[in-house]
């Protein structure tokens, strides 16, 4: 098979979901391109380094920071601004916290040394129960080492459907029959792609540990400083209105997320983040059950609120959520790396018409 493109491998970087499947397996078992991604990572990290900045970024200042440290380069467009990391702020949040604790746990395999590797790519979902409790015991990653956001979600209205695919990238889904009681034209919604990057501290994870009254076991050699980064959208969303100006029918649709390791083999850090004190013991238990294949992504489900059930829709097995109150149903499945939401204040068999019959 003939070696891909450094365009390819750039995009593995930055837009890994758009890489066909035969170009990655080619470069993970390839010594050439893997070569060539490490230096491709190389000239990304100083970029990066060039122009990084602390509070908001001034991107000519950092323009100029990055034209000194490549004298030898060729005039190239301006770069987007990169949005402050508020990851403390993030990962409080019962449900973010969850998926960047899942999908941090939900992978396998082993990452080049000075080099990323994809080790996650959603190909399904899978409800996990959570209790209060559960929520409220659930572990700060932010306090066991560094978590940095980047990229800008720019969540932002559109005037129609056609502008939405071409900012996203994306098949926007269209709704063949409204259901009964929805009428109108939906708000069309259109956001970015955001990359969460984990790096594992040693010293911070000990002084957590103890804050907590627990004693961490040695990390294990190489854990120190090693990273996993998440990367999730760009997506869009439609939203039809009720009268009284709640959401009745909402159909989403964004890249799912996919994961890559930095440092050491993912089985290393899967292993010692389920060793965390105040982990519960049933959230640690269902999540041992997503790390087998790296490709199942935890759906966070409130057991207060909700009760789960599966159905196909397009050939793929869906995920449903009915609010035990009866006000809320939603549906989620994924399909070539894409994730599809049909949600809203209709009964499960409404929302299931209308997700198998999307266009």
């Amino acid at each position: 098979m003939r070696h891909p493109t450094e365009g390819t491998l750039r995009r593995l970087l930055d837009e890994p979901a758009g890489v066909p499947d035969p170009d990655r397996a080619h470069v993970a078992g390839c010594p050439q391109c893997l070569a060539t991604l490490a230096a491709t990572r190389r000239d990304a990290d100083l970029v990066g380094a060039a122009l990084a900045t602390e509070g908001s970024p001034d991107v000519d200042a950092g323009w100029r920071r990055l034209t000194a440290a490549l004298p030898a380069a060729a005039p190239a467009a301006r770069p987007e601004r990169v949005r402050p990391s508020r990851s403390r702020g993030f990962l409080r949040r019962p449900a973010a916290a969850v998926l960047a604790f899942g999908v941090v746990l939900a992978g396998a395999g082993t990452a080049a040394a000075n080099d990323w590797l994809q080790v996650f790519r959603t190909e399904e979902i899978a409800p996990l129960s959570l209790t209060t409790n559960d929520l409220v015991a659930l572990p700060d990653l932010s306090a066991y080492g560094d978590v940095e956001l980047t990229g800008d979600p720019d969540v932002h209205e559109v005037p129609d459907a056609a502008t939405a695919a071409e900012e996203s990238g994306l098949d926007v889904p269209e709704v063949a029959t409204l259901p009964r009681g929805v009428t109108g034209e939906p708000m069309i919604s259109v956001g970015g792609q955001l990359s969460a990057t984990f790096t594992y501290s040693a010293d911070r994870a000990a002084q957590a540990a103890a804050a907590a009254g627990e004693v961490l076991p040695p990390p294990p050699p190489g854990l120190d400083g090693s990273s996993v980064r998440l990367v999730a959208g760009p997506g869009v969303a439609q939203v039809w209105s009720s009268e009284s100006g709640l959401p009745a029918l909402v159909v989403g649709r964004a890249v799912a997320p996919s994961a890559y390791s930095s440092g050491v083999p993912f089985e290393t850090v899967r292993d010692h983040l389920l060793s965390l004190p105040g982990l519960p013991d049933d959230v640690a238990a269902q999540l041992r059950t997503f790390t087998a294949d790296g490709s199942t992504l935890p759906l966070p489900v409130p057991a207060e609120l909700a009760t789960t059930s599966t159905a196909e829709v397009d050939g793929e097995e869906a995920t449903v959520l009915t609010g035990n109150d009866g006000a809320m149903a939603a549906v989620v499945w994924v399909s070539d790396g894409v994730v599809t939401a049909v949600a809203g204040s209709l009964d499960t068999d409404e929302l299931l018409s209308v997700a198998r019959d999307l266009r």
